[in-house]
């Protein structure tokens, strides 16, 4: 199946092609055509399966067709987890936007900033896409108002209740029309997930992709044997001496992903660190540059670990294992997208080790192990 057959306007397909899109992913077969036809949609899919592009070319496809609002009265209101996640999905409308109609103009709206500067951008916004606090926040200063809403999209639905919004999504639900169209799109299907689709959505076009085991065997797996005081030497080495480019490194706190980056810079390795303590423009900065090439190394605690979309992402390196099987698939999943390859490294301690076949047993894939022992890397 092409684009050519979803239903989309000449323009739009000129965009995506001019955007290195070949041919539509499983997710965007389904979700564009319900989309466009005005359903509700509840999607179960796992990130990086190229939802956010499914969503937002048929959501701008339905806007040219209605009356675009003004005086702070949106069309389009996109909830997400995290600021990172905001200006990610922000950027996509902005990039394919303009195909359409360059009156349509989009503002991603996030905690840890002023307000301010927001509350003045909002004027003439059709698209808003908002962490749910920082958008609660400029309703209450009626600086935004949600009563002429056509669309209502959930994204990361699993992680925003993870993150304890549940409270706050009831708050904007309360405050949107009885008619709009609803999409919900999740990871995982869980009962908090379930029963907002059960409230939110009136017979919903439903849509689940499971992860593909593919999409792990497109990653391949190393683990290496180190002792724990070893592991920053070890890092070093490995960066310098397979000349490793745009590598994004887990840590398991915010501390060690200081410590990390600054004995990275000592020895002449260009990295940053990016984490819920940094602030909102050193954490943009860093992930823009990360993303273009400009920067080496991205040192980052689990903040990352899913939402986030870094196409052709070659090196993920564990420092630190995390906490669940589930989360060591998400980071890792941030190589291996949009079928290519990437590699996975995991730096395991003595004390790791048994952890570490937890995950292994979970994932159903056993990673190949190399002893540090065997390897020089003292000077690193």
């Amino acid at each position: 199946m092409s684009f050519n057959s979803l239903g989309l306007s000449p323009s739009l397909l000129k965009a995506i092609v001019s955007q290195e899109y070949t041919q539509p992913y499983p997710i965007q077969k389904e979700v564009i055509p319900a989309i466009l036809n005005k359903k509700d949609v509840l999607g179960i899919a796992p990130t990086g399966s190229g939802k956010t592009a499914g969503y937002v070319w048929p959501v701008l496809m339905n806007l040219h067709g209605e009356k675009i609002t003004k005086n702070r009265h949106i069309n389009v209101l996109v909830l997400v987890p995290t600021r990172e996640l905001a200006m990610q999905v922000s950027e996509v409308f902005q990039l394919f936007a303009p195909a359409i109609s360059r009156q349509i103009k989009t503002l991603a709206v996030f905690g840890g900033v002023s307000s301010n500067p927001q509350m003045m951008a909002l004027q003439g916004v059709n698209i808003l896409v908002a962490t749910p606090g920082r958008l609660l926040d400029l309703v209450g200063a009626n600086a935004v108002h949600l009563s002429k809403i056509d669309t209502l999209i959930l994204d990361e639905a699993d992680k925003m209740l993870n993150l304890g919004f549940r409270e706050e999504m009831d708050r904007i639900f309360a405050l949107l029309p009885e008619k709009r169209q609803n999409l919900l799109f999740s990871a995982t299907l869980s009962d908090d997930v379930n029963s907002i689709n059960q409230f939110l959505l009136h017979e919903p076009v439903v849509i689940k992709l499971e992860p593909r085991k593919e999409s792990i065997d497109l990653i391949s797996q190393l683990g290496y044997f180190v002792k724990d005081a070893y592991k920053g030497p070890l890092l070093r080495y490995l960066i310098k001496h397979q000349n490793m480019q745009q590598v994004l490194v887990f840590t398991s706190s915010v501390f060690s992903a200081d410590s990390v980056v600054e004995k990275l810079l000592k020895n002449g390795i260009d990295a940053m660190a990016i984490h819920g303590k940094k602030s909102q423009k050193a954490r943009t900065d860093a992930l823009s540059n990360f993303k273009s090439g400009k920067l080496r190394v991205l040192v980052a605690t689990d903040l990352l670990s899913r939402g986030i979309d870094i196409e052709f992402l070659p090196y993920v390196v564990n420092y630190d294992l995390p906490r669940s099987p589930k989360d060591y698939i998400h980071r890792i999943g941030r190589t291996g997208r949009a079928e290519s390859p990437g590699e996975a490294i995991s730096l395991i301690a003595p004390e790791d080790l048994h952890h570490f076949r937890v995950i292994q047993k979970k994932m159903g894939k056993w990673v190949t192990m190399i002893d540090s022992a065997g390897i020089k890397f003292s000077g690193y």
